[in-house]
């Protein structure tokens, strides 16, 4: 017997306000039910674990040990753009010049996350001889 992962759990002051942040970053619905207020709520991912917020009273103090890691399917730049147009704050730029890296995000509430090379941009590098 083995366990199913159910959801990833994220521990936050406001679960439907970070809830509508990752459904943004996402392009995914949170759940029907979820309203302002809610000490939990979900969002629904089409394939995979949901994301489930959870307001808790103490607030986030130290980096966390897992986060999510994104693959734009834009580029790199423009999904780290759109991302700090909708309320994220850049942590850790560990983008190279040269195209290699990710840059470390993190959401409204300090979660951090990263957005990694896009399919694309990893095609691009690979056809250039890199």
């Amino acid at each position: 017997m083995v366990s199913v992962l159910q959801n990833v759990a994220i521990d936050c002051a406001n679960a439907y306000e970070l809830a509508r942040f990752w459904s943004e970053v996402l392009g995914c619905p949170p759940h029907p039910e979820a309203e302002p207020g809610a000490a939990e709520t979900e969002v629904v991912l089409p394939e995979g674990p949901l994301l489930y917020f959870n307001q808790v009273p103490e607030p986030k103090t130290i980096k966390n040990r897992i986060h999510l890691c994104l693959r734009p399917k834009t580029t790199r730049e423009e999904e780290v753009e759109r991302l700090l147009k909708l309320g994220a704050t850049l942590v850790d730029d560990r983008r190279e010049p040269d195209g290699p890296g990710w840059a470390v995000l993190a959401d409204p509430e300090g979660n951090e996350f990263c957005v990694l090379r896009s399919e694309s941009d990893r095609a691009a590098m690979s056809s250039s001889g890199d």
